[in-house]
């Protein structure tokens, strides 16, 4: 048993030294950088091929959105409670058990934040290697070594890394403001395509849910600021409000974007295109706008990447605070403040998945329906923690309670089916990657001290200070 990671003694983790210095502005820019990158230029063309019809592309899109905003009106409550690293790891593990929050932790890690770095460095590598001329080898040399080099620019400094979010994503909503504005003013559209209705048949439920794999990877990312709550300030009221704001922000910017893909392409064209954003640049705007448009998708894929690679070693470093991580994740660099092995980790891991998977198709798929899962395990947490913890303070209560979260619950479960249906072997190795965690776990739980840095929070055998590396 592991009683011993449960604290009820404040809000931070008592071996916790990273430091509180991101502001909400710096918490929700996380969010629109984490968001907003590869899945606005790259899935819409998937969606289109799956709804073949605006209205329901433009439905599939809303209902992301709602998805995401329950999903986030959750996480606000949990993230208020613990404003910690590590994110759905904390929650689960205070809610049912240690096994749940380190299986989740696991599955968050390796499969969500790894998966996204894998799929977002390959979407880059092949925006780069289509303009070329590279083949499959060049591609995949290419998503390695920008893997490896914006872990590398995350080892030396949250700091420097929040401000780099900042500045991308201002440009990113700019630019994506200017492409909404300038597509219809002074473009080559149709607004006749906007109205073309289904062929009959041609819309199924199970093509419905399986359209919001992919616009569900365009969201992904909303949920960013929980993972670095332990570093951002006044996290109980921040934490809830970079949510929010994030995700709004990012929501109404896709809705405006998929309207203008609409105008400017006909459907199969639409159906076609593997890099949307540019496809309709040029049919808008001509080759020239079209190159710029191009230059930009890969900044900004660029830009989410970073933010990905900023997030993600947090889950890591919460769960090696608990004893339930390799190779000493929970060190913090003595001169940069970061989570710097976690960080190493996390790029080996991610190149590995880039080896297995390669494609940028294949990670997406294997990334969302761990999305699913771990969302899932964030809502039934929500309704144990209201038993288990009635009187904790909650800085913030879900919206909605208990109906939203519950009709959250189910959506997940459906679109959890179609895409068994649709694709089971991606959803297989998520299954996969959560059960091998098991081993794990038990490996870990034998290697644990009675005393020293695994010890009861609280007790006569108070935790030593983590690792800081030279």
């Amino acid at each position: 048993m592991l009683a011993g990671v449960t604290e009820n003694h404040g809000s931070a983790h008592p071996r916790d030294r990273l430091v509180r210095e991101l502001s909400l502005v710096d918490a929700a820019m996380l969010v629109v950088a984490s968001v907003i990158g590869a899945g606005i230029f790259f899935t819409p063309g998937q969606v289109a091929q799956l709804l073949p019809a605006p209205g329901w592309i433009m439905a599939a899109w809303v209902a992301g959105a709602l998805l995401s905003l329950a999903g986030a009106l959750a996480n606000a409550e949990l993230g208020a409670m613990y404003p910690r690293a590590g994110g759905d790891y904390v929650y689960l593990r205070e809610a049912f058990h240690p096994i749940a929050g380190f299986l989740v932790g696991w599955l968050t890690f390796f499969a969500i934040y790894a998966g996204t770095i894998a799929a977002l460095a390959s979407a880059f590598a092949e925006g780069v290697g289509e303009r070329m001329g590279w083949g499959e080898g060049g591609v995949l040399l290419c998503a390695l070594g920008i893997t490896v080099g914006v872990s590398a620019i995350n080892y030396v400094g949250v700091r420097w890394g929040a401000r780099a979010n900042n500045i991308t994503s201002l440009f990113k909503i700019l630019a994506l403001l200017a492409f909404v504005v300038l597509g219809p003013l002074m473009g080559t559209g149709d607004p006749a395509r906007l109205a073309v209705t289904a062929e009959p048949g041609s819309i199924t439920w199970v093509g419905f849910g399986q359209a919001l794999s992919p616009i569900l990877f365009t969201y992904l990312g909303w949920n960013a600021s929980v993972y670095v709550a332990s570093e951002i300030r006044s996290p109980g009221r921040n934490v809830p409000r970079s949510l929010f704001l994030g995700l709004g922000l990012c929501a109404g910017i896709y809705l405006l974007v998929n309207a203008v893909y609409l105008y400017a392409l006909p459907m199969a064209s639409l159906q076609a295109a593997t890099d949307t954003g540019t496809a309709a640049g040029l049919a808008l705007f001509g080759p020239e706008a079209g190159a710029l448009i191009g230059i930009f998708v890969l900044v900004s894929v660029l830009g989410t990447l970073n933010a990905t690679v900023l997030v993600g070693p947090r889950i890591a470093y919460a769960m090696a605070l608990d004893g339930l991580f390799v190779g000493r994740a929970d060190r913090v660099h003595g001169a940069f403040r970061t989570p710097s092995t976690a960080i190493v980790i996390q790029g080996i891991v991610a190149a590995g998945l880039l080896l297995v998977l390669r494609s940028f198709p294949a990670a997406l798929g294997f990334t969302v329906f761990a999305i699913v899962l771990a969302t899932l395990a964030d809502v039934l947490a929500l309704y144990r923690l209201r038993i288990r913890q009635p009187h904790r303070p909650r800085p913030y209560r879900a919206w909605g309670y208990p109906w939203v979260p519950g009709l959250y619950g189910v959506a997940n479960g459906a679109i959890a089916v179609a895409m068994l249906i649709g694709n089971p072997l991606e959803c297989l190795l998520s299954v996969g990657m959560l059960a091998a965690g098991l081993p794990f776990y038990a490996f870990f739980v034998a290697g644990r001290r009675p005393t020293g840095q695994n010890a009861e929070p609280g007790s006569e055998n108070e935790p030593t200070e983590p690792s800081f590396d030279d």
